[in-house]
């Protein structure tokens, strides 16, 4: 993934989260308290908002090393770990289906490979 992807990818990413958070907290909040809940949706949000801001200062590193390519795969792990586990997460709060709390911790492990290469990477780069 480019620099410029990254970064377009963390703006967006960001406002989404700005956006569920709000509604999270007002519209929605009276249904994820019905239902039990509002901690699962406010987990989604906030592992949301640490990736997206992990994948802003990715982007910038990017721009600065552009020839790391290994950074990109970090975004595209922490993009689809962002899908698969604060997705699922949310979809869980809405739909109530419980075989999405299996599909949670994929997510949770690409987040996890994804700060291993950061690491590689950054050991390479130094």
């Amino acid at each position: 993934m480019t620099a410029r992807l990254i970064i377009i990818t963390a703006a967006i990413l960001g406002a989404l989260g700005v956006s569920l958070g709000a509604f999270g907290a007002h519209a929605f909040k009276a249904h994820l308290e019905a239902t039990g809940r509002l901690e699962t949706f406010e987990t989604a949000v906030r592992y949301q908002f640490y990736h997206t801001l992990a994948l802003m200062a990715l982007g910038v590193l990017r721009l600065v090393r552009p020839d790391a390519v290994s950074l990109g795969t970090v975004a595209w792990l922490w993009l689809a770990g962002i899908i698969i586990f604060s997705g699922s997460l949310y979809l869980l709060c809405f739909t109530g289906l419980r075989w999405l709390g299996a599909i949670t911790p994929i997510g949770g492990v690409l987040f996890i490979i994804g700060w291993v290469m950061l690491a590689v990477a950054a050991m390479r780069l130094a």
